[in-house]
């Protein structure tokens, strides 16, 4: 018996998020039922991290327990042909076997795509959010820098357990300008409930002149609370999990 940390790559649009909800189509759902036809017998995968409706990943990172008696490889092909054509898995390593996806993490990255276009494009909308006019670039950069560092993100996201602490480190917080559009790259050590999206969405609103960078640090220093919003679910992905040799002990929940 053997404990593997695989990682997924997943497009969530026709997923009900990563977790499990009864019979309702969900990745850890179509992935569970792959290891049951390979003969795994645990009663849940461990996950780095929620998903929610929409939001895709590179880099979703689960483990488990499997008597697999063939190499890594024939595993990962076996259960990428059991897999649905919207979910991979991307890489496939052995660990210990109290490793934990989620508690073993000591930080995560996620990705937001904006396009930027007078009119939607279809072909674009799956992975990105439209917005139009142009963002200012000075103005994301500011708004980009103020969440950098260990911050109280009560005004920006919530806990999936009240009462549970909203203190976060921020690493990266940064625009990164593409042909067409903005990447927004955030990591932290973990992050709160639809932390990212509202993240993107206050940004956006700041380089309209809707938000001001005092308003940014005021929430940041005193939980007030912002224009309410959300950049949609499409735009998101979990681009990659990073691990450490101790666990920080916190609990991921942006979805």
């Amino acid at each position: 018996m053997a404990r593997y940390q695989l990682i997924l790559a997943y497009d969530g649009t026709d997923f009900f998020g990563f977790q499990r909800q009864g019979n309702t189509r969900t990745v850890q759902q179509v992935v569970e039922k792959a290891l049951s036809e390979l003969g795994w017998q645990e009663e849940t995968i461990l996950f780095a991290g929620r998903t929610d409706s929409g939001v895709h990943a590179d880099g979703q990172v689960i483990s488990f327990s499997l008597d697999w008696q063939h190499d890594d490889t024939d595993l990962v092909n076996a259960l990428n042909a059991l897999l649905p054509t919207d979910a991979a898995v991307r890489d496939i390593t052995q660990v210990k076997a109290e490793f934990h996806p989620r508690y073993d993490a000591t930080s995560r990255s996620y990705v937001y795509c904006i396009y930027q276009l007078p009119n939607r494009n279809p072909l674009l909308d799956r992975y990105g959010w439209r917005v139009w006019p142009p963002l200012r670039t000075d103005a994301l950069a500011d708004a980009a820098r103020t969440f950098i560092g260990r911050n109280d993100f009560s005004a920006f996201g919530r806990p999936m357990k009240p009462g549970s602490s909203t203190i976060r480190e921020i690493f990266e917080s940064q625009w990164v300008k593409t042909p067409g559009g903005w990447e927004y790259h955030v990591t932290a050590n973990a992050f709160l409930y639809h932390m990212v999206r509202r993240l993107v969405f206050v940004q956006v609103e700041a380089s309209r002149g809707n938000i001001s960078l005092e308003d940014l640090a005021g929430g940041l220093q005193t939980g007030r609370k912002l224009k309410p919003g959300l950049a949609p679910a499409n735009g998101l992905r979990l681009d990659k999990v990073i691990f450490g040799k101790e666990s920080q002990g916190l609990d991921d929940e942006e979805n």
